[in-house]
């Protein structure tokens, strides 16, 4: 299903999704050791696991179980939900998905996406990883649905017969941890949003791919992706991932033929930093590649609204200004989100006389 590469780099990917909050499947074989990676990844972070098995399952477990109170029906998390709650935060592991029926699948979405369970909304930091058998392995398996399978990320799960005769031998390695020292910063998050926004402007026929037939056994390409693709980016920057590990995140959110063709876009984008470009935008030199000066614009102006700062919004239009002569469309758009995102109290800059062709473009004049 994906590149092969060794356990190590699929630990990596696994923690570094865990890390951002993005949910991740682990395709493998029968007793390849999946369950005991997350358990082993639980143990690290000192964090409690739920173990939840879907053919075991029914969709009340999932959606909640209807109960009359006070003339009003609620819908009653099962037990494992309301222990993850009460902790705080902790693993949620959906095993052996690939048995579980439909009804049961569809009743997962939710979970999955927003973490609710019932009338339960689980903690931000309760983290969803699952594991699966190929539906042909598995006892009385099922196909994955595509809505399950979009809200994902798939990792093949390699057997390293080194690693598990030396595991036998003296005990089996604890995992390291990838991601959990050092979250992705607000700058990494909207630049590494811009690059995925400036990717999709060049190939819009790739922001929504839906696979053939109602059932699928990976990633593939829609909104909902991408997005994940953005904070899995992030994070591989702030974590400094691999290549490897960051490659099979993103061919695992959106699959094989999407990721090529991203990754390869992204290699050659060099996308500098955007602080670094608000901190001197006199001295930065735009490119001339209209995709990357889409990427750098919007990553600036994105900053420059997050960072809340009049000196740093002010900055951003003088980046923008110097865009409305070579990419005028590009420069409308981020003048637009600068226009309206001025802090309180702040004064009209000066760089808006150079720019009043193209504010009047976008209607701002």
């Amino acid at each position: 299903m994906g590149r092969h590469v060794g356990s190590l780099v699929v630990i990596e990917a696994m923690s570094i999704a865990v890390s951002a909050g993005v949910p991740v499947l682990l395709w493998g074989h029968p007793g390849t050791g999946k369950t005991s990676a997350v358990t082993a990844l639980a143990d690290v972070l000192d964090w409690p696991v739920e173990v939840v098995i879907g053919s075991i399952r029914e969709p009340s477990d999932f959606a909640g179980l209807p109960v009359v109170s006070n003339g009003a029906v609620d819908l009653a998390p099962p037990s494992w939900a309301q222990r993850l709650a009460k902790e705080g935060h902790g693993l949620l592991f959906l095993d052996e998905l690939t048995t579980a029926p439909p009804a049961v699948q569809a009743a997962m979405l939710r979970i999955v996406l927003e973490r609710v369970v019932g009338d339960l909304q689980l903690p931000e930091e309760v983290r969803i990883v699952a594991a699966a058998n190929h539906p042909d392995e598995a006892a009385d398996g099922w196909e994955l649905a595509a809505p399950l399978a979009n809200r994902l990320v798939h990792l093949d799960w390699p057997i390293n017969a080194k690693h598990i005769a030396r595991g036998l031998a003296v005990g089996f390695p604890k995992p390291p941890l990838f991601g959990f020292e050092r979250p992705a910063t607000m700058a990494q998050k909207l630049t590494a949003r811009a690059s995925v926004a400036s990717f999709l402007e060049v190939r819009p026929g790739l922001a929504l791919q839906m696979p053939k037939g109602t059932a699928v056994g990976q990633g593939w390409p829609s909104p909902r992706s991408w997005e994940a693709v953005a904070q899995l980016l992030a994070a591989c920057e702030a974590a400094g991932a691999s290549h490897d590990a960051q490659a099979i995140l993103v061919a695992g959110a959106v699959g094989q033929a999407a990721a090529l063709e991203f990754l390869s876009w992204l290699e050659n984008l060099d996308l500098p930093d955007p602080m670094a470009v608000l901190a001197a935008p006199d001295r930065y030199e735009l490119p001339t590649r209209s995709d990357r000066i889409f990427a750098v614009l919007t990553a600036v102006a994105a900053v420059a609204v997050a960072e809340n700062d009049p000196a740093a919004w002010d900055r951003a239009w003088v980046v923008v200004a110097k865009a409305a002569k070579s990419a005028p469309d590009v420069a409308t758009l981020v003048a637009r989100t600068l226009a309206s995102n001025r802090p309180p109290n702040m004064q009209i800059p000066a760089t808006l006389v150079e720019l009043a062709p193209v504010l009047r473009t976008a209607g701002l004049m």
